[in-house]
Formats: C-alpha cells, structure tokens, sequence
C-alpha cells in the first residue's frame, strides 16, 4: 500500500487543531490535507473521506425533509470525491438519531443518501446506527482514484476558476435565522448541493493544476489553496458569480449579496487553479449547464488578497466548524 504525501494545511481554528493533532500522532498519520485521502492498494487508486453533519450546527430539522437530511449529508461527502476528480463507488453512513424520531424518519434520512450516491453513480455499501441527542450524521465515501487533482499544483500565472454561482445557502441560513421561509432557489440551493463530480474530471482532462470544493466560503478556501500550493491567491470582487436568487431576493441588501458569495459555507462548487491559457467555459457551461467563471489569478507569495476597483479590501471569515 502507499500514500500520498501530506498537503500543507490552510489557516484557521479547525486547522489549527488539525495540526496539533497531527502532530501527537507524528509518523503514524498520513496523506493528510486534500479533501480526500488517496491510497493506492494492489494498484488500485482509491480516494476516501468522511463528512460529519450534527443537527443544530449544520441544519436544523424544521427547514429540512428527512430526506433531504440524507441527501445533504451524502452530497457533501461525495463532494470531497468530485473535489479530488475521484469516481464515486460507494458510500457508508453512519446515523445517530434521537428520541421521537421514530416512524419513518431513519428511512427516510436513508432514502435521501440512496439517491445522492445514485445521482453520482455510487451505491450505499452499508453504515451504522445509533441513539443520539441529536440527528448526526457521518457519511464515508469511497472512489477510484486514477488520476486525482490535489490542491497543492496551482502555480504563479494560474487563472482562478469557481463553477456555478455562489452564495445561496448562507442566504438562506440568513433568511431562515430571521425568522422567515427562503424562496425555493435559495431553499432548493442549500437542502438539495449537487457534487460536481463531472465537471471535475472534465476540468482535470483540461489541465487543472489545483482543486478544491468550495465548503468553507470562496475566500476561506482560496486560502487552503494557497496554502497547500506556496502560492498567494487574488480575488477580484466584480469576478465573482452570485446566485440569482440572491440578486433577485428583496430581503438580500447588494453588500450582504456579495458577502454571502465570499463568504458563504457549504456551497458545494468547484474552486480550481487552471493554466493561463485556459479558454473554454463556454464549453464547460455548454456541456453542463452552469457557469465557469474566472475570478483571479495566482500569484507569487502567500495568502489571499480581495481586490474591488484595484483596491483590497478586508472580507469576513467564513464558515468555521468550531
């Protein structure tokens, strides 16, 4: 068996405490920093993960379906698979649930992870279940692995690329903490992620140096990015795609708008560094009905700059499980 070699880490407080852990387990740790872990065995390239979702931190049940529940949590694992370029094969879920949840609720959770996986060609191949004070969910995920895209390949030069548009689930999370119902594109946005597992191999097949998936907020993971790449990243403000059903919600201010789009968690998208001579997202857009759009550029140096009218500018963090 062999492993990748660990990936610089990014900063913030999971981070941090990812490197002190790391570093109590010193040489029995490995392949570690890359949104999945990829080990070849026999010579089979594999790429696993797992995704943790706690009811009350990642969701809570009066905005969700059962179903959804399951979806999400699935989708988001899958996510760390289509992250790397990785094949979905298969998928095991954990599920904690609490008292009252009885009837079909378990079932339900559980059809919504069947169909993720299927939507991504994977198969639930098994899980475990337990009591829990609240609905908790940890998703492994398994994939093939031939040709992965890592995080730390971006060089000075590099254009920086996001799929889709962004901002609708933290708009929503917004809408639904003051005490109101989100339209159904910001609902649909956050209850229902679809993992870009396509696009990915497609964006691998065109040269993609560096790859991520945009969990943590567009700024925060352009920063894993550089991190992992020992490069500095720089995003122009005017660049970035915001979802339309933020742009179109008159709850939605223009500043919170572009904030949500930055900043926003769980969104799910692709976040790739390709080579200066990329040309085709109209053909990506063609093939799969959704933007590519640049929105910076590679640089020498360290860290993240967010530039508006040529100034930079200071952002919020984005989202922090801790």
């Amino acid at each position: 068996m062999s492993v990748t070699p660990p990936t610089p880490l990014g900063p913030g407080g999971e981070f941090d405490r990812l490197r002190a852990v790391f570093a109590r387990l010193g040489p029995r740790v490995a392949a570690v920093g890359d949104d999945a872990a990829l080990v070849t065995i026999d010579g089979a390239a594999l790429a696993l993960s797992c995704d943790l979702v706690v009811e009350g931190r990642h969701f809570r049940r009066d905005w969700l379906t059962p179903g959804e529940i399951g979806w999400r949590a699935c989708a988001a694992a899958l996510s760390d698979l289509a992250a790397v370029a990785a094949e979905p094969l298969g998928v095991l879920a954990a599920v904690g649930v609490p008292e009252g949840s009885e009837g079909t609720f378990l079932e339900e959770v559980m059809e919504g992870v069947g169909a993720a996986a299927a939507a991504c060609g994977a198969s639930v191949w098994g899980g475990d279940l337990v009591r829990a004070p609240q609905v908790t969910m940890d998703v492994m995920v398994v994939g093939r692995a031939s040709h992965p895209v890592r995080r730390r390949g971006a060089r000075a030069g590099d254009g920086v690329w996001v799929t889709g548009a962004l901002g609708a689930p933290a708009a929503a999370v917004a809408v639904w903490e003051a005490g109101a119902n989100p339209g159904p594109g910001l609902r649909d946005r956050f209850a229902r992620p679809v993992p870009r597992v396509a696009e990915a191999w497609w964006l691998r097949d065109r040269g993609a140096t560096a790859m991520l998936d945009v969990s943590d907020g567009l700024v925060g993971d352009a920063g894993h990015l550089a991190a992992a790449s020992g490069v500095a990243v720089e995003i122009e403000v005017e660049r970035v795609p915001v979802h339309e059903a933020v742009t179109t919600d008159p709850a939605v201010t223009a500043d919170e708008a572009v904030r949500y789009a930055l900043t926003g968690g769980e969104e799910y998208e692709l976040l790739v560094a390709l080579p200066a001579s990329f040309a085709d997202a109209a053909a990506f857009a063609k093939s799969f009905g959704i933007a590519l759009t640049r929105v910076g550029t590679v640089r020498a140096g360290t860290g993240v700059s967010v530039m508006r009218d040529g100034r930079q500018i200071e952002v919020g963090a984005g989202f922090s499980h801790f």
